[in-house]
């Protein structure tokens, strides 16, 4: 005869069986929200993120960061440490204050936009969010959540725009705004360079033979300038030297001779070959002067030279004092008029 089965046992299997179909559905929902989640996430460089302070374990909801700094999947370890490794060097210090300055409860949250390293050293930027969602009971932090986006696309950009907003677009020199924002910083001499000639580059070849002049002067006067000077465009065929010496130090003459002796050779173009010049404004910066005041001596200064015959340099007299006749410049050896080429 069979044992009669208590009622309380098959009530327990009964409400076993509901606790599996539940834990199963609530196992299907969990897995159909991570798959969401991850599809959500492809493509836009977001990475949700739980970090178990007493441990450092971390949880990954997705698989962006690993692949994010050129690893396979469970070829890194998720644990604080190995995030901590990846900080770019120069960030690091700043994102760890960032984060243990939210873990102790001086910020309500955590935020840093850092770069990380990825296996192969190239460089991440991301911008990190989180905030302690646990505690115990004496107020230590247990976890941590939240998310960090790969933002390299926009920093790249954006420095792309502040270049654009600092360089001219052809020579990749100093612009105008650049040169003004930099004025006089440690610069004691500023020199205005307008080129000879050139328009007959443009007209003869082309603007675009002319453009490739440019770019190719513009290596030229780097080549020539020590690494300490600025150089700049401010357009069409007018450029700059800041100079950190005084006007009349014997490298201003001797940096402006091999200036005039570097764009006086042939330019070999693609549509064939262009000679230009120079004539060259140099004028000292005074305390009182602005970037414009400065300019407009270096600019007077240069014309003396275009009246002269171009070709050459010439050095601005201090304020107050009349400038040299073509005779006295020559004398002093302060105007210097490039030599016929043989």
């Amino acid at each position: 005869m069979t044992e009669k089965v208590p009622q309380d046992y098959e009530t327990l299997l009964a409400a076993y069986h509901r606790l599996q179909q539940e834990n199963e559905r609530l196992k299907r929902i969990a897995d159909d929200a991570l798959e969401k989640l991850d599809a959500a996430s492809d493509g836009t460089g977001l990475c949700i993120w739980q970090n178990h302070v007493p441990t450092g374990k971390l949880i990954i909801f997705n698989r962006r960061w690993g692949a994010m700094l050129g690893y396979q999947p469970k070829e890194l370890e998720a644990h604080f440490d190995s995030w901590r490794d990846h900080l770019h060097p120069e960030d690091r210090e700043r994102v760890l204050q960032a984060f243990f300055d939210h873990l102790s409860g001086k910020t309500p949250f955590y935020q840093a936009l850092h770069r990380m390293l990825s296996k192969e050293g190239k460089v991440t930027w991301v911008l990190d969010r989180g905030r302690v969602v646990e505690r115990d009971a004496d107020g230590n932090p247990l976890r941590v959540m939240g998310s960090h986006i790969d933002v390299t696309h926009e920093k790249e950009y954006e420095l792309q725009l502040a270049q654009l907003a600092h360089r001219d677009p052809l020579t990749h020199l100093l612009n105008r705004a650049a040169l003004q924002r930099q004025f006089p910083g440690e610069h004691q001499t500023l020199c205005f360079i307008d080129l000879d000639d050139f328009k007959q580059v443009n007209d003869s070849l082309g603007h675009r033979t002319g453009d490739e002049l440019l770019v190719e002067l513009a290596h030229r006067l780097k080549r020539q300038c020590p690494q300490e000077a600025v150089i700049g465009r401010l357009g069409g065929d007018e450029f700059i030297l800041l100079l950190p010496w005084p006007c009349q130090d014997r490298r201003t003459q001797q940096l402006a001779l091999a200036c005039q002796q570097a764009i006086s050779a042939p330019f070999p173009l693609a549509n064939g070959e262009a000679r230009i010049g120079l004539s060259m404004g140099i004028a000292q910066i005074r305390p009182q002067d602005d970037f414009g005041s400065a300019l407009a001596r270096a600019d007077k200064a240069m014309y003396r030279v275009k009246h002269a015959g171009k070709g050459g340099f010439h050095i601005a007299q201090p304020s107050g004092q009349p400038l040299l006749d073509q005779e006295q410049v020559n004398e002093r050896a302060l105007d210097y008029r490039s030599q016929p080429l043989p």
